[in-house]
């Protein structure tokens, strides 16, 4: 039996990917570790990164530029 997926639910992202850096975005999600990757670009090389209030961990280049971000305990959001 094939996986059926409701593409409707993706296309509310569209949005937010246009607003991206370069216009693009890869998701991945990590369910044993319930966390959510976000990237801006491939490879997402961070030279640095910051761990904000809500326990996300923004992610910079070494020109300091967001290259992605890691949402914790993505599952409770």
């Amino acid at each position: 039996m094939a996986l059926t997926i409701d593409y409707r639910d993706y296309l509310k992202l569209l949005p937010k990917i246009k607003q991206a850096p370069q216009g693009n975005l890869w998701l991945s999600y990590d369910a044993e570790a319930d966390v959510l990757y976000i990237n801006f670009r491939q490879p997402a090389i961070a030279t640095d990164s910051e761990l904000t209030d809500e326990d996300i961990i923004l992610r910079y280049d070494d020109q300091e530029e967001l290259v992605g971000f890691t949402i914790l305990r993505a599952s409770q959001r």
